[in-house]
This record gives C-alpha cells, sequence and structure tokens, in this order.
C-alpha cells in the first residue's frame, strides 16, 4: 500500500529543494539587459522618493547631509542590476542594506521605492534562484533577521509606548486589544504578510515556469510523435502502391509473353500477320515503362522491407466503385458515372485502383466522423479537354475523376490523425493529378481527386 508523504516532504517538493530542474531566462542576454534597465529604473526612483520625503518632512529630525540620504537609498536599490544573474547575492546585499540603514538613518528604509525594492529583492531571489537548497538557506536567513529585528523593535517598552501616544490611544481603548499589543501584533502581521507573501508568490512563479518548460517538451515530443505518424503512414501507403507496381508489372510482362509467343509462331507461316502482336508488345512495354517510372518515383529512398504476405487477389478498379455503395454500412451512397459509353474501360489500371482507394477512404470518413446520412459518388472520365480551360495543360488527353459528397457536419470527439488524406494525397502526387478536399460553402465535405489519363492509342 502507498504511504502517506509526511508533510516535511511534501513543503520540500513544494519549494523545489530536490528538484533537477534549473531555471534560467529564455533569452539571458536580453533578460540581464532589462535587468539592467529595471535597476537604474529604481535607483532614479528612490533618489526622487527621497527628495519629496524631505521635501514632506520626513528627515526634520535626521542630521545625515542630502547626498548621504540619496546615497543610501541608490545603493539600496543598485543591486537589482543583476537580481537574474546573482539572485541570492542580490537578495543578500539588499537585505544586509535594510538592516544597516534600518539601525543608522531608519527613515530611509521606510520610503515606498525602497520598500518595493525589498520586496523586488525577495521575489526574485525565491523565482530565479538555482540552486534551491541555497535558497531556501539565504531566504530563510533573510527572514529570521528581518522579524528579529522587528522583535527587538518592538521589544523596546518605549518604542510602542512612543508610538501609541502619538495616536492618542494611551488614555483610551477604542477596542478590545490593549494599543500597545495591538500595534506590535498589527506590525508583524503586516511585515509577516509582506516578507512570506514575496516568497510564496516567488515560489509560485517558480512553479509556474517548470510548468510551461515541461509543456513545450511534452509538446515537441508530441510534434515529433506526429511526424513519426505521418512517416508512417506515408510509408504504409508506398508499400500499397509498390505491390500495385507488381500488379502493374506482372500484367504487362504477361501480355507481353503470350503476344510474344503468337508473334514467334506467326513469323514463321505469316510475317505479316506477326506485325499486330509486335505492336501490341510495344505499346504494352512502353505503357509499362511509364506507369512503372510514375510509381518508382515515389518510392525511391525506402528502405527494403519485407511483404506482408497479403492476399493476390485482383486489384479493385474504376468499375468496382459503384459496389462501394453496398458496403456503406448505415450510410445512404449514391453512385454516378458520368463517362461515354466505353471511356471507363480505357482507364489504366493504377489509376482506376487510385480512384477506387479514394472513394472508399472519403466514405470511411463519412461514416467514421461526420453526422451525415447519405453522401454522393460521381466518376467522370473526359477524353476531350476544352482548350480553353485553364486545365488543358495538366490534362493535355482528358482526366479520370472521382467526386465525393456529403451533407453532414463534424462529429464531435471523433476528430482523425489524418493519416488517410495524407494517404489519398500521395497517390495523387503519384499520378501527377490535383485534389480538392476541404468543407463546402454550402454545408457538408468534398473529397475531388482528378488524374491525368494517358495519351489513347489505337
Amino acid at each position: 500500500m502507498p504511504q502517506h508523504r509526511g508533510w516535511t516532504a511534501r513543503l520540500a517538493d513544494w519549494w523545489g529543494i530536490d528538484a533537477d530542474w534549473v531555471r534560467v531566462p529564455a533569452d539571458p542576454p536580453r533578460a540581464f539587459r532589462n535587468d539592467a534597465w529595471l535597476g537604474l529604473a529604481f535607483v532614479v526612483v528612490s533618489v526622487v522618493g527621497t527628495e519629496l520625503g524631505r521635501s514632506i518632512g520626513y528627515f526634520e529630525d535626521e542630521p545625515a547631509p542630502p547626498w548621504l540620504l540619496y546615497l543610501l537609498a541608490a545603493a539600496g536599490a543598485a543591486p537589482l542590476v543583476w537580481r537574474r544573474r546573482y539572485p541570492l547575492v542580490v537578495l543578500s546585499v539588499v537585505y544586509v542594506h535594510f538592516l544597516v540603514v534600518g539601525l543608522t538613518v531608519p527613515m530611509v528604509t521606510i520610503l515606498a521605492p525602497l520598500q518595493v525594492v525589498y520586496f523586488v529583492a525577495l521575489f526574485s531571489a525565491v523565482a530565479w534562484a538555482r540552486d534551491r537548497q541555497a535558497m531556501v538557506l539565504v531566504v530563510g536567513a533573510a527572514l529570521f533577521a528581518m522579524f528579529a529585528w522587528l522583535t527587538w523593535q518592538f521589544a523596546v517598552g518605549a518604542g510602542v509606548e512612543g508610538i501609541v501616544e502619538q495616536m492618542g490611544l494611551a488614555d483610551e481603548q477604542p477596542g478590545s486589544v490593549n494599543p500597545a499589543l495591538a500595534v506590535t501584533l498589527y506590525n508583524l502581521l503586516v511585515n509577516f504578510a509582506y516578507f512570506y507573501g514575496a516568497a510564496v508568490a516567488g515560489q509560485l512563479m517558480w512553479h509556474a515556469a517548470r510548468r510551461r518548460e515541461r509543456l513545450a517538451v511534452q509538446a515537441e515530443t508530441i510534434e515529433r510523435q506526429t511526424a513519426e505518424l505521418q512517416r508512417q503512414a506515408v510509408v504504409t501507403e508506398r508499400l500499397r502502391i509498390a505491390r500495385e507496381l507488381h500488379d502493374v508489372v506482372a500484367h504487362h510482362v504477361s501480355v507481353i509473353g503470350i503476344q510474344a509467343a503468337a508473334a514467334r509462331r506467326l513469323l514463321a507461316r505469316d510475317p505479316g500477320a506477326a506485325a499486330a502482336p509486335l505492336e501490341t508488345i510495344e505499346g504494352e512495354s512502353r505503357e509499362a515503362v511509364a506507369q512503372m517510372r510514375s510509381l518508382l518515383g515515389t518510392l525511391r529512398g525506402m528502405d527494403d522491407e519485407p511483404g506482408d504476405g497479403g492476399s493476390r487477389a485482383p486489384e479493385p478498379g474504376l468499375a468496382d466503385i459503384p459496389g462501394l455503395a453496398d458496403a456503406a454500412d448505415g450510410l445512404d451512397v449514391q453512385v454516378r458515372v458520368v463517362a461515354d459509353p466505353g471511356a471507363a474501360d480505357g482507364v489504366p489500371g493504377p489509376l482506376g485502383l487510385s480512384l477506387y482507394r479514394t472513394a472508399q477512404e472519403a466514405l470511411a470518413n463519412v461514416r467514421r466522423h461526420s453526422t451525415a446520412r447519405r453522401a454522393s459518388v460521381v466518376v467522370r472520365v473526359e477524353r476531350e479537354v476544352d482548350r480553353g480551360s485553364p486545365d488543358v495543360e495538366r490534362f493535355p488527353h482528358g482526366y479520370a475523376e472521382v467526386e465525393v459528397l456529403d451533407d453532414g457536419r463534424p462529429r464531435s470527439g471523433s476528430s482523425g490523425t489524418g493519416m488517410g488524406l495524407l494517404g489519398i494525397r500521395e497517390r495523387v502526387a503519384t499520378h501527377g493529378g490535383v485534389a480538392d478536399v476541404g468543407p463546402r460553402t454550402t454545408g457538408g465535405y468534398r473529397v475531388r481527386v482528378r488524374l491525368p489519363l494517358p495519351e489513347e492509342r489505337p
């Protein structure tokens, strides 16, 4: 059974005593430059505050010359120039200044600018100290010295009685607490909130900085993992294309072998009749080379990996797209083919397979991630492209296209990884086509892929 940690262990953990994380500025030169400007600003404000205090009458009973007052005020604020470079040293110097000046020229230490300086020094020491154990020791010593000094100050009865008389409370007791005791407790409470508030605020800032860095590291890790998943998706898609390449080569080599055997037999009996099979061999070889060149363009740079031993059944093609409506699993799918008679039969197998996979993936995404209950699939095969169309250069011999539309909205909590769409774009790039994937302005989602057809041979 897990044991509960003691309060000392929890306290040490909160103060980061055993933490192995070190807080450093994101841009040290800029941070140290900003600290220099901050320290100089506090020096100016402290000197101006001292002069304003003289004008108000704070130093009427002070025999020290004005230049000494200015010097003491500036000396108390100047260490903030190094508050993030040497946070514990700055804290020690500032609080020694507080004790020494408080015992000799106490009115300087109660000026508002220097009160802010003491707060900032303590806050910075806790928020930026790199050695957390040394921080606890230095901050603890500083706080102990401050409260020892305050205790000594209030332990002198004449000092407290003087404050009570000055406030006109010597002869009457407005509240339930003795005025002398109330003055003592009130000042201790204010100083407790002041000093420990600075320390706690600094530690909270330290924790916030550590959380931000951890989140940044986690974000980088997630980004790397996402990139790796995308790479794996590309590799998987390319392996599928490699299997298609095997089918392409096997098909064309088989045709070439059959036609070559026929031509060999005809050459002996009727040389003229052998021209037809030889022409078929020429066309098949050219088409095989063109398709292999297109497919191999996406497979360069891949490491050789063993096959998965999958089924060698014929790959689906353009004619199999209507069959996707039967496997829609509750989704009402309407399939329409827009093509001249026989035009779909002239679409090469690899192009038909890519269009089939596109429609298959798009319909799967509709079922998984959309509220749509119906979808439409339109297959278009166009051999004649309008010469005035901007697509004539990309599709000089026509194109084959599949478009999947739905009228739903994204289903909450079902966002995918995007790997399927990445595979679609990979296939489109393989064949030199174009893809239009995204939400429609009228509602729903569109996946449209258009692939160029090869030159038609007689």
